[in-house]
């Protein structure tokens, strides 16, 4: 049962806005009319480059296209969230590739990371280029597995909009 304290309590509680907040507007990237910057060291190496499409704070999202050189990897590192990435050209030997116990992408080859997922060695034995989506962080290491750093969407951002001199 209800009591009369509980409902006057209940009616000096400010009115929620839930219900009344705006759909977030959708977005559109030319993708080719973005400069490539340089992806910082130390979690690429070889001249990867990237461009930064997309940041969902509310999801902790981030959505990136990679050019990677031949010769070219990325440090190594564990998802936090899942990922989803379409190779659209090249190759990427991911987790050190099939030959491994990993995984070969080759063009137009769609993967998934699960969470947790840890990659030690992604390299790229041919000139290749790569869309990604990221749920949450990527969590860089060292070879032990103690922290590099742990990098979300506001991380990214931050290095994005420093690289393009749009950060003040």
């Amino acid at each position: 049962m209800v009591s009369s304290a509980d409902t006057s309590r209940a009616n000096s509680l400010p009115e929620t806005t839930y219900f009344t907040k705006p759909p977030v507007d959708g977005e559109f990237v030319q993708v080719d009319k973005i400069a490539w910057q340089p992806m910082p060291e130390p979690f690429a190496h070889g001249g990867i480059c990237w461009k930064l499409l997309h940041v969902s704070p509310e999801l902790g999202s981030w959505t990136a296209y990679f050019k990677c050189p031949a010769g070219s990897h990325f440090s190594a590192h564990i998802h936090i969230g899942p990922g989803e990435y379409l190779l659209t050209k090249g190759k990427m030997e991911v987790r050190g590739g099939i030959e491994n116990g990993g995984e070969t992408a080759y063009e137009l080859g769609y993967g998934y990371e699960p969470s947790s997922a840890r990659h030690d060695h992604t390299y790229f034995p041919i000139d290749s280029e790569f869309y990604m989506s990221f749920v949450g962080p990527l969590h860089w290491i060292h070879e032990d597995g103690s922290t590099v750093a742990v990098t979300g969407w506001k991380e990214l951002q931050d290095v994005w909009l420093q690289q393009t001199g749009i950060a003040a």
